[in-house]
């Protein structure tokens, strides 16, 4: 699986820091679009783990946008992007 693995080329801090940004919005509901994400990939049969590592991923999606381009928050392409998983977020919609 996904989170037993190891993987050299994920920092493990950065890896951290996005679980807890998952973690957060699930304990926030906020959006709650993150917590209906958790819900329909275990529903799917994901592990917990490897689910949040998916949700994840799309918060990485949008952090590298803020850093790199300046921007503010995209929440319409976050949900989407939520939406889309287990596929691979996009940081451009049209992708």
């Amino acid at each position: 699986m996904a989170g037993e693995r190891e993987d050299n080329r994920v920092n493990p801090r950065l890896r951290a820091a996005f679980l807890e940004v998952v973690e957060n919005q699930i304990r926030g509901n906020d959006p709650p679009e993150t917590r209906e994400t958790l819900q329909r990939l275990l529903d799917q049969g994901m592990s917990e783990e490897d689910a949040k590592l998916q949700i994840a991923q799309a918060v990485s999606v949008e952090t590298f946008d803020i850093l790199k381009h300046h921007r503010p928050f995209n929440r319409q392409r976050y949900v989407e992007n939520l939406r889309r998983l287990p596929e691979a977020p996009r940081l451009r919609m049209d992708d």
